[in-house]
């Protein structure tokens, strides 16, 4: 899908009028006609975007380039050539992902993280506004993140904090596939701050660490038959009972951390096994997910699940640590006095993650509703956007 599709509605529509003024860099009368400029609007190559628009303007021309993972190449495009406008940026690129950052000498550096590509399309593209909301792919998770720190970064020419931002590939796909991984390998020096926030939607609230995760393949065998002649085999799915009989009577721990309370969860999520309607079958996979708290480690964690599971054919398939709070940092306790809240903790994994294996405190915060993320109605509240904007500007400026 190009970046402008044939059902975008007309130029005569307001948003799409500044839009196209944005990335055609036409004034307010659009220099010649506007329907000669829209015609001129190259489908796949959206050129700069301002920065220094109104960050809700800013995330529907963001949300109007598509970037599924592994196609954010005119998207990187675009947010590249915006930050090089700004002289007081240092500015680097690597593959589909732009690295920018301030050297002001100051005592203390603040990192901004924002992933560029979204899941798939579900026919919600180009964004659409009703009232207070916009709506498209992207919107919550996590271009609008995206635009308030992209606005932050071309705005604040003078910020307390030397800046570095961090806009990456592929987030949304296999672990191995990760932008920040790669940075890690060829930039690392560019991942050293003394806090990091990960643009994540919480609802512009503060998420602190995160969970770590964990999968297990539990593999049951037994003697194959003809289900006729039962007695002669012996059936696998029934000796998987034995596991989802351990998980249910499961008494997952609640552990507090910093003031943020973590809930752990180990939790059946696919059942394999069968080989035809009159076969008794011979073996059965049971695959187990632990969600647990940023203070075990991953061996522990993985200890942990082979204990309750001892007896059975246990096969560690993923696992990804936890990330701990951080908030007794100096620069997270400040980032939490901007924004007036208390921390919650975060439920899931996130990329702050990565940033707390390297040492620096780690925070989830951004503007979008995390239960609405990859839903065919996805969207932001666009006050949530501004508000957002408001605190790190506090925080930063």
């Amino acid at each position: 899908m190009g970046a402008w599709p044939t059902r975008c509605s007309s130029p005569a529509n307001p948003a799409r009028r500044r839009v196209l003024q944005l990335l055609t860099g036409g004034g307010a009368d659009g220099g010649a006609s506007l329907a000669e400029s829209w015609s001129r609007v190259p489908r796949w190559d959206p050129g700069p975007v301002d920065l220094t628009v109104d960050p809700i303007t800013l995330t529907a021309a963001l949300v109007d380039v598509p970037s599924v993972s592994g196609d954010e190449e005119k998207l990187a495009d675009a947010v590249e050539a915006g930050l090089r406008a700004h002289p007081h940026l240092e500015v680097v690129r690597d593959g589909q992902a732009v690295l920018a950052r301030t050297n002001l000498g100051r005592s203390s550096r603040v990192l901004l993280a924002g992933h560029l590509d979204t899941v798939p399309i579900a026919d919600n593209l180009p964004s659409r506004r009703e009232g207070d909301l916009l709506y498209g792919c992207g919107t919550t998770d996590m271009k609008a993140g995206d635009a308030v720190f992209l606005h932050l970064a071309a705005t604040l020419a003078e910020p307390r904090h030397d800046l570095t931002l961090v806009f990456y590939d592929c987030e949304e796909v296999e672990a191995v596939r990760n932008g920040l991984g790669r940075i890690e390998r060829n930039h690392r020096d560019w991942l050293e701050a003394d806090l990091a926030i990960l643009g994540e939607p919480t609802d512009g609230e503060v998420e602190a660490g995160c969970q770590g995760t964990l999968r297990v393949e539990v593999r049951t065998t037994g003697r194959r038959a003809h289900s006729a002649r039962s007695w002669l085999g012996d059936n696998a799915i029934h000796h998987a009972g034995e596991i989802l009989r351990r998980l249910e009577a499961y008494e997952p721990r609640r552990v507090d951390i910093d003031g943020c309370e973590y809930r752990e969860g180990l939790q059946a999520v696919k059942v394999q096994g069968g080989v035809a309607g009159n076969v008794v079958p011979d073996e059965c996979v049971v695959t187990v997910n632990f969600r647990f708290a940023p203070d075990r480690g991953t061996e522990q964690a993985e200890q942990h699940v082979r204990e309750v599971l001892a007896g059975f054919d246990v096969t560690l398939t993923d696992l990804s640590a936890g990330a701990l709070p951080g908030l007794s940092q100096q620069a997270a306790q400040q980032f939490l006095q901007a924004t007036g809240t208390t921390a919650r903790a975060k439920y899931g994994w996130t990329d702050v993650s990565r940033f707390a294996a390297l040492g620096i405190p780690a925070l989830n915060y951004g503007p979008g509703n995390p239960n609405l993320a990859h839903t065919r109605d996805e969207h932001v509240d666009t006050t949530a956007i501004t508000r957002c904007t408001e605190v790190l500007t506090a925080f930063l400026a």
